[in-house]
């Protein structure tokens, strides 16, 4: 073969590749997902599942939201009537790349009317946010342009009210190349605040407005449930990476997130992984936003054994915001004693 021979075929190769590279990617961002949280539900029994849901290869990905009352079990023998994206308190996660366009449908099941505000859109409110009257419903798309751990909720007034009856949920936004790390295990949390009072029945509690304008929560949860990660705890192997995708929907206090036992060697305040932070002991997430975390429980260091996992403003802890990770079949099951 002449060099001109050569030279041409290492073209052609390269142009082939590169053919194959971009009709690839053409298919990708043309291939559709779709996912109907009517018939894909959260399951909470015996705890809310933490697990983050993967996220395909697929450029267009498709949700359908059903906006549901529903009993929701709040703290240990606590029923509270809930208004619900999905069914669950909180709702669904949905897990995203960057660069994917995003189609949500909200339809409206309740008796009274609802929206729907993404804080990870880039979307104008009149035409995303809109208010949606029962049995009507609403759509919409965008491109999921930012990656990080962002709140969804409902923005129909007063915001306080239909934040405290549970409607809010997380969008996890991948980057477009990764967050650097490989992760074993990935969990989300979403924090939130219960104004509670007594009714009738003592297994059931009602919304307390007069507690919340005082800022006196009842319960301050993680996944929508007082400690319930304490008796069945967020279950990893002894040298895992585990990715903590943390969202506080609030609707009133800030979340100082915490593992106890632990350091925190990467925190992403955003998603952009050139922005990361290295060794941190707690780091706080306003209410309406999110943070990414990891660890890893190294064997010869943290290694098998139990880590709560807390918000260290321990009066909300001790209100329910408090949760247990077991690394590995340590032989003593530890009590969270802060």
């Amino acid at each position: 073969m002449t060099g001109t021979q050569l030279l041409a075929a290492i073209i052609g190769t390269v142009a082939l590749t590169a053919t194959g590279g971009i009709t690839n990617r053409a298919e990708r961002a043309n291939r559709i997902e779709r996912t109907d949280f009517e018939k894909t539900v959260t399951a909470t029994a015996p705890v809310y599942d933490a697990t983050l849901p993967a996220a395909s290869t697929a450029g267009i990905k498709e949700f359908r939201i059903p906006i549901k009352n529903a009993t929701v079990q709040i703290a240990n023998g606590v029923q509270y009537q809930g208004w619900t994206f999905g069914g669950t308190v909180p709702g669904p996660v949905i897990h995203v790349r960057q660069g994917d366009r995003v189609r949500i449908t909200v339809v409206n099941e309740a008796d009274m009317p609802h929206s729907i505000d993404f804080h990870a859109a880039r979307i104008p409110a009149n035409v995303a946010y809109r208010m949606i009257l029962p049995k009507d419903s609403l759509s919409f798309e965008f491109i999921a342009r930012d990656a990080g751990a962002f709140m969804v909720h409902c923005g129909t007034p007063p915001v306080t009210m239909h934040l405290m009856q549970g409607m809010y949920m997380a969008i996890i936004v991948d980057p477009k190349d990764g967050w650097g790390t490989t992760a074993d295990k990935e969990f989300v949390i979403v924090q939130s605040e219960f104004y509670t009072k007594a009714t009738g029945d003592s297994t059931m509690v009602e919304a307390d407005w007069n507690a919340e304008k005082m800022k006196n929560a009842t319960y301050v949860v993680f996944n929508g449930r007082a400690g319930q990660y304490k008796d069945h705890p967020l279950k990893v192997a002894a040298g895992d990476r585990v990715r903590f995708y943390v969202v506080n929907a609030g609707p009133n206090f800030d979340s100082d997130f915490h593992v106890v036992g632990a350091i925190f060697d990467r925190v992403y305040p955003d998603g952009n992984p050139k922005h990361v932070l290295e060794g941190v002991q707690t780091y706080g997430i306003p209410s309406g936003g999110g943070a990414v975390f990891e660890t890893v429980f190294a064997s010869d260091a943290s290694g098998e054994g139990i880590y709560p996992f807390v918000t260290h403003s321990f009066a909300d802890a001790e209100k329910g915001a408090v949760g247990m990770i077991q690394v590995g079949t340590p032989k003593q099951f530890a009590t969270m004693s802060h």
